[in-house]
């Protein structure tokens, strides 16, 4: 009974020193956070985020689990960051211009200053949180921003100068978008884009105000021929966040990781958003499209007309106690001296 007893305990200490032993994560309970994304499970912006998912799972060594969910199933784009900050979601991805002046600082990117592409506009967009920090984001933890491409003029007919364009109704959305079209001197017409390809063949709209990527997904290369590039154009500025209390709640090593994995996809989302334009340029061409430079003349027209919107923006950032005037030094300063 005696000997019994003993082999017991012996094994019984045996096991605990094997429990100590075991790796601490191995004992940790793995943190599990969900995602919120409005783009489509198949769109390319979706399967790179799955990537990014997968990273944090695989680095954290299975510490930390991300659930994806995309398609607007958790909760719709214009409503994403309020559900990152209220916590029914930890971290999510939406563009600024589905709440206008929330973000008054980021917006700016929204504005025509000249960016050519989704790659120089999300670098920008990094930068210039990097260096500015703005307070419009102190309720959640960036992970990283984004640009959709710079948005261009599409339409039916040919358009070479400023009379062209005149009294032609163009779906624009957006405040930004609706300002541009009228500076041209085009009536903008709010249309949401599922729509946008009858209003085309019914007449009911001339042209469209976005970038190339529709004309694939949305198949507008079949109703539109032309489009029209010029240097002064908007383009649409997003974010990925993060819920600041399940960061903050995260081991610091993990939080090393997550923003190591962070500085990598915000430059793989900077060469997907032109790959996507590219794409759509290349299907527009295939499709008989035409692309229309403006000559130098009459791109400076186009510039001149549109300067304005930016100006009146800067006043207004400015009236607000913002660095409008710093803002804009550092955006253009930025492209002169990065976009090639």
């Amino acid at each position: 009974m005696k000997r019994t007893l003993g082999v017991a305990v012996v094994v019984f200490v045996f096991g605990l020193i094997g429990l100590n032993c075991l790796p601490v994560h191995a004992q940790e309970k793995a943190i599990t956070l969900n995602f919120a994304n409005f783009f489509p499970p198949k769109h390319r912006v979706s399967l790179l985020l799955d990537q990014w998912c997968t990273e944090v799972n695989k680095r954290t060594n299975g510490r930390v689990k991300v659930t994806h969910f995309t398609g607007g199933i958790l909760c719709p784009a214009p409503q994403t960051y309020a559900s990152v900050i209220g916590g029914v979601a930890d971290i999510g991805v939406s563009f600024v211009s589905y709440t206008t002046g929330r973000f008054p600082v980021t917006e700016f990117l929204i504005e025509p200053i000249g960016c050519k592409d989704g790659y120089w506009g999300t670098k920008l967009a990094n930068a210039l949180y990097k260096k500015f920090k703005p307070k419009e984001f102190d309720e959640v933890k960036v992970m990283f921003l984004q640009s959709a491409p710079p948005q261009f003029i599409f339409a039916q007919k040919p358009i070479k100068t400023l009379e062209d364009l005149k009294g032609r109704k163009l779906r624009a959305a957006g405040t930004v978008e609706v300002a541009f079209v009228r500076a041209l001197g085009g009536v903008p017409v709010a249309l949401p884009m599922p729509d946008v390809y009858d209003a085309l063949q019914k007449g009911a709209i001339e042209g469209y105000c976005g970038n190339f990527e529709p004309m694939k997904g949305y198949k507008l290369a079949e109703v539109l021929k032309y489009s029209v590039e010029f240097d002064a154009r908007p383009m649409g500025s997003g974010y990925v966040v993060m819920n600041k209390d399940k960061w903050n709640a995260l081991p610091a090593d993990v939080q090393k990781i997550i923003d190591e994995i962070n500085e990598e996809y915000a430059e793989k989302m900077a060469e997907l958003w032109r790959d996507l334009a590219q794409e759509g340029k290349d299907f527009f061409i295939q499709k008989g499209g035409k692309v229309i430079v403006l000559s130098k003349e009459e791109n400076a027209r186009w510039v001149e007309r549109v300067r304005p919107i930016v100006d009146e923006y800067v006043k207004g950032l400015n009236s607000k106690g913002l660095p409008g005037d710093e803002v804009l030094k550092f955006c253009m300063d930025y492209l002169k001296t990065h976009q090639k």
